[in-house]
């Protein structure tokens, strides 16, 4: 069993760090909220006063931040970052959806200590990290990916390995523009369906049975009651909030202007999901886009 160091401990940090506790890791975690740390040691971890006392022994060390600049600062900060205290030979991942740029960079300066680093952001959302089910889309070196695999695995149920650094990221970002898409046009299909008089569990079952079947419709509906225990029949409260999918929407434009890459379903998508934030809906589940077609 490994020892692990733990920094960020949010809706999906908080679970995932509980997992690797139950796989029998030793696990000292870190995160600004005392009640996100208090959960997490409830259920069996360690804490210390600061993210450099958890790191300093750790055989990896493991952080989900909310951006780029969080993850910069919190490994390269000239006098507090975590590159001054971890152990040469340490390996680091980093499961922040953030830019690849960051990550490389970060990867970049961490190699010149002799500390391994790979990109490893996540799918599957807050049940995804409550059940230990994610999906891992790593970024690194071949011999970096054998050394994670086996912790990543008591978190994720899919775990691939997509390139090298940076390529994680890169992963990330094509897999959720193909998300925030997909749910654009199920919702919009299944509003139009609406509006002229079909029932919404009749018509998604249609959908789902012929060759418009995806995701979003068959496992996540975006519309209220046609199935249970799905963000939409719950006033789209928890899972994957619409905040999010856009600034994962912003990283994913970023990447396309920076390899000239032609993306105009995303970049519609985008601006969707930013004007239903800018609407006050930020805070909900992104399949409440659904709501903005809504006659």
């Amino acid at each position: 069993m490994a020892n692990i160091a733990f920094i960020g401990l949010g809706n999906m940090g908080g679970p995932m760090a509980i997992n690797l506790v139950k796989a029998g890791h030793e696990v000292c975690v870190f995160d600004l909220s005392e009640t996100a740390v208090a959960q997490v040691v409830e259920q069996g971890a360690s804490t210390k006063a600061s993210a450099i006392d958890c790191v300093k022994d750790a055989q990896f060390i493991i952080s989900m931040l909310p951006a780029g600049k969080h993850v910069d600062g919190v490994y390269l900060s000239p006098e507090t970052g975590l590159i001054n205290y971890i152990a040469k030979g340490s390996v680091v991942i980093d499961s922040s959806t953030i830019d690849a740029t960051t990550s490389r960079k970060v990867a970049g300066e961490l190699a010149l200590q002799g500390i391994n680093f790979v990109d490893a952001p996540v799918s599957g959302g807050v049940g995804g990290a409550i059940a230990g089910t994610l999906s891992f889309m790593v970024g690194g070196s071949d011999d970096e990916f054998k050394q994670v695999e086996p912790i990543l695995n008591a978190m994720g149920k899919n775990i691939f390995h997509a390139g090298g650094h940076g390529a994680g990221q890169i992963a990330k970002v094509c897999n959720n523009m193909l998300l925030s898409v997909l749910m654009v046009g199920t919702s919009e299909a299944l509003q139009l369906g609406l509006a002229n008089g079909l029932d919404a569990k009749v018509l998604s079952n249609i959908m789902s049975k012929s060759s418009g079947s995806n995701w979003t419709l068959d496992v996540y509906n975006p519309c209220p009651d046609v199935m249970e225990n799905v963000p939409s029949s719950n006033d789209y409260q928890g899972g994957f909030m619409v905040d999010l999918m856009a600034k994962d929407l912003g990283l994913a434009m970023d990447t396309a202007v920076g390899s000239q890459s032609s993306t105009p379903m995303g970049a519609l998508a985008r601006s969707l999901y930013a004007m239903h934030a800018a609407s006050g809906n930020g805070g909900k589940d992104f399949s409440s886009i659904f709501n903005l077609f809504n006659k």
